[in-house]
Protein backbone atom coordinates (compact mmCIF):
# COMPACT_ATOMS: atom_id res chain seq x y z
CA UNK A 1 0.00 0.00 0.00
CA UNK A 2 0.73 3.57 -0.17
CA UNK A 3 -0.41 7.38 -0.11
CA UNK A 4 0.36 8.90 -3.84
CA UNK A 5 0.78 12.61 -4.04
CA UNK A 6 -1.63 14.20 -6.25
CA UNK A 7 -1.16 17.84 -6.83
CA UNK A 8 -4.59 18.78 -6.94
CA UNK A 9 -6.40 16.22 -4.32
CA UNK A 10 -2.99 16.04 -2.05
CA UNK A 11 -2.53 12.20 -1.01
CA UNK A 12 -4.24 9.77 -2.42
CA UNK A 13 -5.00 5.97 -0.59
CA UNK A 14 -3.60 3.27 -2.88
CA UNK A 15 -3.04 -0.09 -2.51
CA UNK A 16 -0.14 -1.47 -4.70
CA UNK A 17 -1.83 -5.37 -5.32
CA UNK A 18 -1.63 -6.91 -8.77
CA UNK A 19 -4.62 -8.90 -7.91
CA UNK A 20 -6.78 -6.02 -6.81
CA UNK A 21 -5.69 -3.64 -9.33
CA UNK A 22 -6.72 -6.58 -12.29
CA UNK A 23 -10.40 -6.92 -10.64
CA UNK A 24 -10.68 -2.69 -10.28
CA UNK A 25 -10.03 -2.72 -13.85
CA UNK A 26 -12.60 -5.77 -14.55
CA UNK A 27 -15.44 -4.13 -12.77
CA UNK A 28 -14.80 -1.33 -14.98
CA UNK A 29 -14.45 -3.11 -18.14
CA UNK A 30 -17.78 -4.85 -17.00
CA UNK A 31 -19.45 -1.66 -16.62
CA UNK A 32 -18.30 -0.80 -19.88
CA UNK A 33 -19.59 -3.61 -21.82
CA UNK A 34 -23.31 -2.79 -19.70
CA UNK A 35 -23.45 0.61 -21.03
CA UNK A 36 -22.20 -0.07 -24.60
CA UNK A 37 -24.75 -2.91 -25.15
CA UNK A 38 -27.71 -0.72 -23.15
CA UNK A 39 -26.61 2.38 -25.18
CA UNK A 40 -25.56 0.94 -28.73
CA UNK A 41 -28.23 -2.05 -28.74
CA UNK A 42 -30.99 -1.51 -26.53
CA UNK A 43 -31.55 2.33 -26.09
CA UNK A 44 -30.13 3.49 -29.11
CA UNK A 45 -33.62 2.69 -31.88
CA UNK A 46 -35.98 4.04 -28.38
CA UNK A 47 -33.72 7.18 -27.76
CA UNK A 48 -36.52 9.38 -29.23
CA UNK A 49 -39.47 7.62 -27.02
CA UNK A 50 -40.63 8.71 -23.43
CA UNK A 51 -39.37 5.42 -22.35
CA UNK A 52 -35.70 5.38 -23.72
CA UNK A 53 -35.62 8.85 -22.31
CA UNK A 54 -36.33 8.05 -18.76
CA UNK A 55 -34.36 4.52 -18.60
CA UNK A 56 -31.40 6.08 -20.31
CA UNK A 57 -32.04 8.83 -17.34
CA UNK A 58 -32.19 6.21 -14.81
CA UNK A 59 -29.01 4.24 -16.15
CA UNK A 60 -26.66 6.82 -16.64
CA UNK A 61 -27.32 7.55 -13.40
CA UNK A 62 -27.12 4.26 -11.52
CA UNK A 63 -23.71 3.93 -13.28
CA UNK A 64 -22.58 7.26 -12.44
CA UNK A 65 -23.07 6.87 -9.00
CA UNK A 66 -21.91 2.98 -8.97
CA UNK A 67 -18.34 4.15 -11.04
CA UNK A 68 -17.94 6.98 -8.14
CA UNK A 69 -19.32 4.74 -5.11
CA UNK A 70 -16.38 2.95 -6.32
CA UNK A 71 -13.32 5.00 -6.82
CA UNK A 72 -14.33 6.67 -3.20
CA UNK A 73 -13.60 3.15 -2.06
CA UNK A 74 -10.66 2.28 -3.40
CA UNK A 75 -9.18 5.54 -2.69
CA UNK A 76 -9.73 6.34 0.32
CA UNK A 77 -7.67 5.28 3.69
CA UNK A 78 -10.10 2.90 5.29
CA UNK A 79 -8.30 3.57 8.78
CA UNK A 80 -4.93 2.87 8.92
CA UNK A 81 -3.31 2.66 12.23
CA UNK A 82 -0.38 4.61 12.25
CA UNK A 83 3.24 2.38 12.33
CA UNK A 84 5.94 2.46 14.96
CA UNK A 85 4.00 4.02 18.27
CA UNK A 86 4.23 0.70 20.26
CA UNK A 87 7.95 1.63 21.51
CA UNK A 88 8.04 2.01 25.37
CA UNK A 89 7.74 5.66 25.52
CA UNK A 90 4.31 5.81 23.80
CA UNK A 91 3.12 3.55 26.01
CA UNK A 92 4.08 5.06 29.14
CA UNK A 93 2.68 8.74 27.47
CA UNK A 94 -0.76 6.64 27.59
CA UNK A 95 -0.85 6.79 31.54
CA UNK A 96 -2.52 3.69 31.87
CA UNK A 97 -3.88 2.14 35.36
CA UNK A 98 -2.75 -0.78 36.92
CA UNK A 99 -3.40 -3.77 35.13
CA UNK A 100 -4.33 -1.83 31.96
CA UNK A 101 -3.21 -3.77 28.71
CA UNK A 102 -2.76 -2.78 25.03
CA UNK A 103 -2.71 -4.75 22.44
CA UNK A 104 0.33 -4.59 19.96
CA UNK A 105 0.76 -5.56 16.53
CA UNK A 106 4.11 -6.76 15.92
CA UNK A 107 3.55 -7.19 11.78
CA UNK A 108 2.72 -3.16 12.39
CA UNK A 109 4.82 -2.13 15.60
CA UNK A 110 2.02 -0.08 16.53
CA UNK A 111 -0.36 0.26 19.36
CA UNK A 112 -3.35 -1.89 18.01
CA UNK A 113 -7.33 0.15 18.85
CA UNK A 114 -9.97 -2.09 20.22
CA UNK A 115 -11.05 -3.75 17.22
CA UNK A 116 -8.75 -3.22 14.64
CA UNK A 117 -7.25 -5.95 12.65
CA UNK A 118 -4.29 -6.69 10.42
CA UNK A 119 -4.70 -7.00 6.80
CA UNK A 120 -1.88 -9.47 4.93
CA UNK A 121 -2.59 -7.40 2.02
CA UNK A 122 -2.22 -3.82 3.56
CA UNK A 123 0.02 -5.21 5.51
CA UNK A 124 -1.32 -2.78 8.02
CA UNK A 125 -3.98 -2.28 11.07
CA UNK A 126 -6.88 -0.83 9.75
CA UNK A 127 -9.67 0.08 12.62
CA UNK A 128 -13.07 -1.69 12.35
CA UNK A 129 -11.80 -3.70 9.49
CA UNK A 130 -14.78 -6.12 8.01
CA UNK A 131 -12.46 -7.16 5.25
CA UNK A 132 -10.52 -6.97 2.09
CA UNK A 133 -11.64 -6.70 -1.20
CA UNK A 134 -10.18 -7.31 -4.26
CA UNK A 135 -13.08 -5.68 -6.30
CA UNK A 136 -12.19 -2.05 -4.95
CA UNK A 137 -8.63 -3.17 -4.21
CA UNK A 138 -9.03 -1.90 -0.89
CA UNK A 139 -9.94 -3.05 3.09
CA UNK A 140 -13.26 -2.06 3.83
CA UNK A 141 -12.96 -0.29 7.44
CA UNK A 142 -14.34 2.61 9.81
CA UNK A 143 -13.60 5.40 7.06
CA UNK A 144 -14.74 3.71 3.61
CA UNK A 145 -17.62 1.29 4.73
CA UNK A 146 -20.38 3.61 3.47
CA UNK A 147 -18.75 3.82 0.60
CA UNK A 148 -18.64 0.43 0.02
CA UNK A 149 -22.25 -0.23 1.03
CA UNK A 150 -23.40 2.71 -1.54
CA UNK A 151 -21.46 0.81 -4.30
CA UNK A 152 -23.02 -2.43 -3.78
CA UNK A 153 -26.09 -1.08 -3.73
CA UNK A 154 -26.11 0.94 -7.12
CA UNK A 155 -24.50 -1.94 -8.64
CA UNK A 156 -27.15 -4.38 -7.75
CA UNK A 157 -29.65 -1.76 -8.63
CA UNK A 158 -27.53 -0.65 -12.23
CA UNK A 159 -27.45 -4.79 -12.83
CA UNK A 160 -31.64 -4.89 -12.39
CA UNK A 161 -31.74 -2.83 -14.42
CA UNK A 162 -29.76 -4.07 -17.31
CA UNK A 163 -31.13 -7.21 -16.78
CA UNK A 164 -34.99 -5.99 -17.12
CA UNK A 165 -33.93 -4.26 -20.25
CA UNK A 166 -31.72 -7.02 -22.14
CA UNK A 167 -34.82 -9.37 -20.88
CA UNK A 168 -36.99 -7.11 -22.63
CA UNK A 169 -35.28 -6.43 -25.94
CA UNK A 170 -34.79 -9.88 -26.29
CA UNK A 171 -38.41 -10.87 -25.86
CA UNK A 172 -39.38 -8.05 -28.66
CA UNK A 173 -36.95 -9.16 -30.55
CA UNK A 174 -38.38 -12.79 -30.61
CA UNK A 175 -41.89 -11.89 -30.89
CA UNK A 176 -40.74 -10.06 -34.12
CA UNK A 177 -39.16 -12.55 -35.92
CA UNK A 178 -36.05 -10.29 -35.46
CA UNK A 179 -36.89 -8.08 -37.32
CA UNK A 180 -35.85 -5.16 -35.13
CA UNK A 181 -32.72 -6.42 -34.02
CA UNK A 182 -31.51 -7.34 -38.18
CA UNK A 183 -32.20 -3.46 -38.45
CA UNK A 184 -28.76 -2.65 -36.31
CA UNK A 185 -26.86 -5.82 -37.03
CA UNK A 186 -26.65 -9.10 -37.43
CA UNK A 187 -29.12 -10.97 -35.28
CA UNK A 188 -26.61 -13.45 -34.31
CA UNK A 189 -24.16 -10.93 -32.64
CA UNK A 190 -27.27 -9.15 -30.76
CA UNK A 191 -28.30 -12.30 -29.59
CA UNK A 192 -24.93 -13.18 -28.26
CA UNK A 193 -24.48 -9.98 -26.94
CA UNK A 194 -27.75 -9.82 -24.86
CA UNK A 195 -27.67 -13.38 -23.80
CA UNK A 196 -24.14 -12.08 -22.31
CA UNK A 197 -25.25 -8.96 -20.71
CA UNK A 198 -28.06 -10.92 -18.87
CA UNK A 199 -26.17 -13.02 -17.79
CA UNK A 200 -23.67 -10.65 -16.19
CA UNK A 201 -26.68 -8.45 -14.88
CA UNK A 202 -28.26 -11.72 -13.05
CA UNK A 203 -24.62 -13.09 -11.60
CA UNK A 204 -23.84 -9.56 -10.35
CA UNK A 205 -27.26 -8.61 -9.09
CA UNK A 206 -27.59 -11.47 -6.70
CA UNK A 207 -24.10 -11.03 -5.74
CA UNK A 208 -24.15 -7.20 -4.94
CA UNK A 209 -27.03 -7.74 -2.89
CA UNK A 210 -26.27 -10.66 -0.24
CA UNK A 211 -23.02 -8.34 0.19
CA UNK A 212 -25.31 -5.23 0.48
CA UNK A 213 -27.64 -6.74 2.99
CA UNK A 214 -24.91 -8.40 5.04
CA UNK A 215 -23.18 -4.94 5.51
CA UNK A 216 -26.17 -4.10 6.71
CA UNK A 217 -26.96 -6.69 8.80
CA UNK A 218 -22.87 -6.25 10.02
CA UNK A 219 -24.24 -2.67 10.80
CA UNK A 220 -26.95 -2.91 12.55
CA UNK A 221 -25.34 -6.15 14.72
CA UNK A 222 -22.08 -3.65 15.21
CA UNK A 223 -20.06 -6.59 14.58
CA UNK A 224 -18.04 -6.70 11.51
CA UNK A 225 -17.68 -9.12 8.83
CA UNK A 226 -14.08 -10.08 10.35
CA UNK A 227 -15.56 -10.94 13.76
CA UNK A 228 -18.28 -12.67 13.25
CA UNK A 229 -15.84 -15.20 10.75
CA UNK A 230 -13.32 -15.22 13.70
CA UNK A 231 -15.64 -15.31 16.01
CA UNK A 232 -14.75 -13.26 18.53
CA UNK A 233 -15.82 -12.44 22.06
CA UNK A 234 -17.53 -8.84 22.59
CA UNK A 235 -15.71 -6.86 24.30
CA UNK A 236 -16.47 -3.93 22.74
CA UNK A 237 -19.66 -2.06 23.69
CA UNK A 238 -22.26 -2.80 21.23
CA UNK A 239 -24.13 0.11 19.58
CA UNK A 240 -28.19 -0.11 19.13
CA UNK A 241 -29.29 -0.15 15.57
CA UNK A 242 -29.72 3.38 14.92
CA UNK A 243 -26.41 4.52 16.74
CA UNK A 244 -24.35 2.16 14.43
CA UNK A 245 -26.04 3.03 11.43
CA UNK A 246 -25.14 6.89 12.12
CA UNK A 247 -21.51 6.55 12.62
CA UNK A 248 -21.12 4.97 9.48
CA UNK A 249 -23.43 7.20 7.38
CA UNK A 250 -24.39 10.03 9.40
CA UNK A 251 -27.70 11.58 10.96
CA UNK A 252 -30.14 9.90 7.81
CA UNK A 253 -30.90 12.88 4.99
CA UNK A 254 -30.50 11.94 1.41
CA UNK A 255 -26.51 12.52 1.95
CA UNK A 256 -26.90 8.62 2.87
CA UNK A 257 -27.16 7.75 -0.70
CA UNK A 258 -24.52 10.41 -1.90
CA UNK A 259 -20.75 9.09 -2.65
CA UNK A 260 -19.78 12.68 -2.51
CA UNK A 261 -20.08 13.12 1.41
CA UNK A 262 -17.76 11.76 4.23
CA UNK A 263 -19.01 11.17 7.78
CA UNK A 264 -16.66 12.65 10.39
CA UNK A 265 -16.30 9.86 12.37
CA UNK A 266 -15.31 10.01 16.32
CA UNK A 267 -11.40 9.03 16.79
CA UNK A 268 -10.63 6.17 19.14
CA UNK A 269 -9.55 6.97 22.32
CA UNK A 270 -6.36 5.48 23.24
CA UNK A 271 -7.10 5.33 26.83
CA UNK A 272 -9.64 2.29 25.15
CA UNK A 273 -7.14 0.60 23.35
CA UNK A 274 -5.59 -3.11 24.46
CA UNK A 275 -2.08 -4.22 24.15
CA UNK A 276 -0.91 -8.01 24.14
CA UNK A 277 2.97 -8.53 23.41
Amino acid sequence: MAYINHPRFGQIWFVRDICGIMCAVMTWLLIMFAQAVVLIIILAPVFDTFFGAVNLIVFETLCFLACTSHIRTMVTDPGVVPQGTATKEAVDSLGLRENQVVYKCPKCCCIKPERAHHCSVCNRCIRKMDHHCPWVNNCIGENNQKFFVLFTMYIALVSSHSLFLAVKHLVGCINEEFRLCSQQAAPASIMVLLILLIFEALLFSIFTMVMFFTQIQAIIKDETGIEQLKKEAVRWRRQSARASLRAVFGRFSLTWFSPFTTVKLHEVAPSRCTYAV
